[in-house]
């Protein structure tokens, strides 16, 4: 399984895991939405700042895979004979 699977499946749990612990605690509405909105707004910068380091180490991937195919194709070019 892809670490990206997993950490999305983790950040799931742990968003409706809040959720449920803010929507059963004792609360008035206003202070429960309130926390809602706050534990929302958190979730996000978690997923954005997850999806940016995935992001970033695909793109560090792809940049490695295409050096790496520029390399092998220079390597495998015909060389002049020299003489």
């Amino acid at each position: 399984m892809s670490s990206g699977k997993v950490a999305l499946g983790v950040l799931a749990g742990l968003a409706v895991g809040a959720l449920a612990g803010v929507l059963l605690a004792p609360a008035k509405g206003s202070k429960t939405r309130e926390k809602i909105l706050r534990k929302g707004e958190d979730l996000y910068d978690s997923v954005k700042e997850k999806f940016d380091d995935l992001l970033d180490d695909t793109a560090d991937k792809f940049e490695k895979a295409k050096e790496d195919a520029t390399n092998n194709a220079e390597e495998k070019k015909p060389q002049p004979e020299k003489g």
